[in-house]
């Protein structure tokens, strides 16, 4: 587990939709982009990823989209909104 959540959306016409925890599992598994801080980021759901503080969420959300875009695409780019989700630990 790590210390920070992040909503992943994926932008659509018809409104934001939870990232498909298939997607972020390819992400996850793939070593493509060799940034060795994206080993820190584990899929929790459809929409959630977990990631240490090493990990650039905007750098991150760029090379997200490169690879949806190729990968799930259809030849349409795929865009994301990831934010953080505040976690209460008291």
């Amino acid at each position: 587990m790590f210390a920070r959540r992040f909503q992943v959306d994926v932008l659509d016409p018809a409104g934001p939709q939870p990232c498909p925890v298939a997607w972020l599992d390819s992400f996850a598994m793939r070593s493509f982009t060799g940034r060795s801080a994206f080993d820190d980021v584990l899929p929790a759901g459809d929409g959630q990823i977990e990631a240490s503080f090493q990990v650039d969420v905007d750098a991150l959300r760029v090379d997200m989209e490169d690879w949806f875009t190729r990968k799930f695409g259809q030849g349409q780019p795929v865009k994301l909104r990831v934010s953080e989700i505040r976690r209460d630990f008291s």
